[in-house]
């Protein structure tokens, strides 16, 4: 598996080193994640009985590939583990289904007998609030049990627990437990998802990342917010993602007018703009926001992949760890300086998805602590405990 990492990253760098993008470093860094991400998935889809051979392939397959072939395959992969996942979590977490004498399903054991509204949505909501949906009943199984029990089907799960970095600021990291292949789907990065069109109504907005550290960004300019989802919880429930976060304020700094002037058009709008969604909060693999950056003379073992949920996948929903706030696949939108702007409305033609992120393996994996690269932009006063993983790669990213 070593040979097949160095193979890898050798394929990536001579893409890096094209002058097809020269002009343009953010498409290049971007063509060389969506590289990556095209090699480790497709060679994790191929199986344990993938051999170098095949790794070979799939460099000269990702050589000859168009941008958008290659992020096509990349959504299938990323889906392909994805609907396992989903699959395992049901035979985990719903009812266990039996067919009586007559041909016809039950639940075992027999509960106690109850209305059909009852049984559908679950003895905790049998009487639902107007705007409430319904929550399908599930095993009585707390996230520890729910954890286990996944890693003893998918050979691996996530644990939080104190950071091997060496540095204060560290806390709490995620890491594996079990083992995981390169190109594994290890998690997922939970929270409200803003996109450009609702930037204003993220909190604390326009200095967002201010008293949040649980913000990423997308290339497309999609935001989500991991600070409402926290450690999950405890049950299948319908999720909104309200929390009310703290606020500080700096009355010593004197306000010119160009201060005022962007205070009245940075103002955060008011409005929940949030539906709310059944989500299952017991979701193992929903800690991708508490990976830590490595440490100086440490090497990052995940990586950033965008993953598009189809929002007609309706039965794995639950287990996306995500909500939209407002419209956001509808609205079209452009910048002007540090500002998005509406343009007008989608047809409406592409089948609606869920803007989520994934943190995917680059090596083989076995019960360690999940470092992911954060590219911090070098635009801003970096935290002290950040090192450049690559100094090259942080400036082609926020160009």
């Amino acid at each position: 598996m070593a040979t097949l990492f160095n193979k890898f990253q050798q394929a990536v760098g001579v893409l890096a080193k094209s002058t097809t993008f020269a002009k343009n470093p953010r498409q290049l860094q971007f063509e060389a994640d969506v590289n990556k991400l095209f090699m480790y998935t497709s060679y994790n889809r191929l199986g344990r009985e993938a051999e170098e051979t095949d790794a070979e392939e799939i460099i000269e397959m990702a050589g000859k590939a168009t941008l958008s072939e290659q992020q096509k395959q990349v959504q299938e992969n990323i889906h392909y583990q994805v609907e396992k996942f989903c699959s395992l979590m049901d035979g985990i977490l719903l009812p266990d289904v039996r067919r009586n004498e007559s041909g016809s399903q039950s639940t075992s054991p027999r509960p106690p007998r109850r209305s059909g509204l009852t049984f559908a949505i679950g003895s905790n909501n049998a009487f639902p609030h107007a705007d409430q949906p319904l929550v399908p009943e599930t095993k009585p199984l707390k996230l520890a049990d729910v954890s286990q029990r996944l890693m003893d089907q998918m050979g691996y799960t996530l644990e939080i627990k104190p950071s091997v970095i060496p540095h204060k600021d560290a806390g709490q990291g995620c890491f594996i437990k079990g083992e995981a292949d390169v190109g594994t789907v290890l998690a997922f990065y939970p929270g409200v998802i803003y996109s450009p069109a609702f930037y204003r109504y993220i909190p604390g907005y326009p200095k967002v990342d201010s008293q949040n550290s649980y913000l990423i960004t997308r290339y497309d300019g999609t935001v989500i917010n991991a600070q409402p989802w926290g450690l999950g919880g405890e049950s299948r429930e319908a999720w909104n993602g309200s929390y009310t976060p703290a606020v500080k304020t700096n009355t010593k700094t004197a306000e010119n007018g160009s201060d005022r002037l962007w205070k009245a058009l940075s103002k955060p709008l008011e409005g929940s703009g949030k539906g709310k969604e059944v989500l299952e909060r017991r979701n193992p693999l929903a800690f991708g926001h508490l990976a830590n950056h490595p440490a100086k003379e440490m090497t990052p073992n995940v990586m950033i992949c965008p993953y598009d949920f189809p929002l007609m996948a309706k039965d794995l929903r639950p287990y996306i760890p995500n909500i939209s706030f407002g419209d956001s696949g509808e609205i079209k939108m452009k910048r002007f300086g540090s500002f998005w702007f509406k343009t007008g409305s989608k047809d409406g033609l592409e089948a609606p998805v869920l803007k989520t992120l994934v943190l995917v393996a680059t090596r083989s994996l076995c019960n360690e602590e999940l470092l992911l690269n954060y590219r911090l932009s070098n635009s801003k006063r970096r935290p002290d405990w950040y090192t450049p993983v690559n100094e090259e790669e942080d400036r082609r990213r926020w160009s």
